[in-house]
């Protein structure tokens, strides 16, 4: 592992630009469940089943139940030491580092603002593939907004509604069946195109077309280091692979 941590290390020194492209592994070590299979059940109902356009028409009361209770979850956690270093790596290098997440939890930006003590951590934001949990939307004109401190899931007449058209507000995260945004999704391509080395953290690389990112850096030349307990689809493509979770290995990968 020495010897791989070196190999990455030396990559990602003679890198101008890098990326990184994280998913639900680094998250996992700081308490923010999957929300999948046996430990993602919430009552009588899965998440495919609960985070639908469709299931927003035919019950928004209680699709934003489901929400209220995933907000409650999440933000109890904090970044782990993984979220750290990577915020730490690209506010020391702004312009020349990209972090797109596939995440909906905010832990990026959340070690971002750690990492600086309370400076601009604008550097060390991500693109959000997913959206976020912590955003609004509204379901009529598409206006975002910073999620309301707390939502009243009571009735469907109390439910947050647009200040601007008086539709109803939804959470700002892409569920299954929508596409995603195309200028988020253009931009997180274009950088993983432009990095020399694209690090990609606790994710499958399974759920596409997210998982294009990193295939854009090895196409235009670049090379890809994983961080992931586990092999996935990608590990044959990547010029190291360190096994093992991201908290652990990150802080001596970037330090």
């Amino acid at each position: 592992m020495k010897d791989l941590l070196e190999e990455a290390r030396s990559l990602l020194g003679a890198a101008r630009r890098v990326a990184f492209f994280t998913g639900a592994g680094i998250s996992a070590e700081s308490g923010v469940p999957t929300f999948r299979g046996e430990d993602g059940l919430w009552r009588s109902w899965r998440a495919e089943d609960l985070a639908t356009p469709q299931a927003f028409r035919r019950d928004p009361r209680l699709v934003w139940e489901w929400y209220v209770w995933r907000r409650s979850v999440v933000s109890a956690c904090r970044p782990n030491e993984g979220h750290l270093a990577l915020a730490r790596f690209a506010l020391a290098r702004p312009g020349r580092t990209a972090v797109i997440t596939q995440n909906v939890d905010g832990l990026h930006r959340e070690a971002a603002v750690r990492a600086t003590g309370g400076a601009d951590p604008a550097s060390a934001y991500p693109l959000e593939l997913h959206g976020s949990l912590f955003r609004d939307r509204c379901s009529g004109c598409g206006a975002r907004t910073e999620a309301l401190d707390s939502v009243d899931v009571s009735s469907l007449s109390t439910l947050p509604r647009c200040g601007r058209c008086g539709a109803l507000l939804r959470p700002d995260v892409v569920w299954f069946g929508e596409t995603l945004e195309a200028v988020v999704l253009a931009r997180a391509m274009a950088a993983a195109r432009a990095a020399e080395v694209c690090v990609v953290v606790g994710t499958s690389t399974l759920v596409y077309p997210a998982a294009y990112v990193p295939c854009a850096t090895l196409e235009a030349g670049g090379a890809v280091v994983e961080v992931n307990p586990e092999e996935t689809p990608l590990s044959d493509e990547a010029a190291v692979v360190l096994r093992g979770r991201a908290a652990s290995l990150l802080p001596g990968l970037l330090a």
